[in-house]
């Protein structure tokens, strides 16, 4: 329990200070946000505000992992180092697309056909690491079958896996890649108002340590305290380590970010969060609770496809003003920080929903 505060502490602290740093670096060499013209005529006045702020959270979220381990002595596990991957990979990403965003002038970066390359690439090495490294652990503390768990599932899952729903891997790789694309491009669309992912990510991230927490304390490991209804996830307890490091990283990012922002964390960001996200989801063995867990964005990412799908079936109508939603209420008259607020409580209402459903199941079950 100590490594897992130890972590979120640093994590925080890490933006709170990191950021401000990276603030003043940006601004001196110039790379600011480009504002893109179709979007809200208000969003005009952000044009130049320092963006990529995203490799702070990533840097901070890594060493805070890595010093939480090294202060307390305490083992990294396979599944927190294929999260990390995953978030460093897309982030990786994110920042080419920031980057040429920045150097070529454009509001534009990566082509999609690219971005969606990279993005491939990332998931694909990370779904199918998910299925090798199977838990090895064995001896009388432990429940017999729990041993041979791999960090991903080939069952799609809800609050646990579900048994009809086994894939066979040539399917299940697929599966995981689909739930990274769509995590990390809905966060990516969420980013349009200052905070609002920040704080969103704050939520989402707060719920799956207490979920892996709940996990670790539940686990099969320990069948004679877990009993019947034990949670068959390897390496819960450092899984908590990273989502509290997440939680943190965005807590302390918020400062910075909130209206009127100082930086953007750009696709930088966005797009590694949205997939430690997916990943968190995956190890947890909660693949569709995800979807009301982070129903925000799923609200964003939906109004976006209804846009563009209405768009094309009528000829150039719309169904809303400007997708993502949030842009909707913009136009007709809201504050920035009156959306971001009522989005907020929005997530918070899902998050609640989410983690409200995991424990009725753990406790009906009983």
């Amino acid at each position: 329990m100590i490594t897992i505060v130890l972590a979120g502490v640093i994590a925080l602290l890490g933006t709170l200070f990191g950021t401000r740093l990276a603030i003043a670096f940006l601004v001196r060499k110039g790379y600011g946000q480009l504002i893109r013209d179709d979007g809200p005529t208000s969003h005009h006045t952000k044009r130049g505000t320092p963006t990529m702020g995203g490799i702070v959270i990533v840097l901070s979220v890594l060493v805070a992992y890595v010093l939480s381990h090294l202060i307390t002595m305490a083992p990294p596990r396979m599944s927190a180092i294929l999260i990390l991957f995953l978030l460093v990979g897309l982030g990786l990403v994110g920042f080419l697309d920031d980057w040429i965003k920045i150097s070529k002038q454009r509001s534009l970066g990566l082509r999609s056909k690219a971005k969606l390359a990279g993005q491939v690439s990332v998931g694909l090495a990370f779904a199918w690491l998910s299925f090798q490294f199977p838990d090895e652990r064995s001896g009388p503390a432990f429940y017999e079958p729990f041993g041979g768990i791999t960090p991903a599932s080939p069952a799609i899952s809800f609050l646990r896996d579900i048994p009809p729903l086994v894939l066979p891997i040539f399917l299940a790789i697929p599966w995981l890649m689909l739930l990274i694309a769509a995590a990390s491009n809905g966060m990516n669309l969420t980013d349009g108002l200052d905070g609002l992912a920040a704080g969103a990510s704050v939520m989402v991230f707060g719920a799956y340590t207490l979920v892996n927490i709940w996990q670790y304390n539940q686990s099969c490991a320990y069948f004679d305290v877990a009993g019947p209804k034990c949670y068959e996830v390897r390496d819960p307890h450092d899984l908590a380590v990273v989502a509290v490091s997440l939680a943190g990283a965005c807590f302390g990012f918020l400062w910075w970010n909130c209206q009127p922002a100082k930086i953007f964390m750009g696709d930088t960001g966005s797009l590694s969060l949205g997939g430690a996200m997916a990943g968190m989801a995956i190890y947890t063995r909660t693949e569709l609770l995800l979807l009301i867990i982070g129903g925000l964005f799923v609200i964003n990412t939906l109004s976006v496809i209804l846009q563009v799908s209405f768009f094309r079936v009528t000829g150039g109508k719309r169904l809303f003003p400007m997708a993502p939603l949030h842009h909707t209420f913009e136009l007709r008259g809201w504050a920035e920080s009156t959306v971001v607020i009522r989005f907020w409580i929005i997530a918070g209402l899902f998050v609640a929903a989410g983690l409200a459903l995991f424990y009725a199941e753990w406790v009906t079950g009983r």
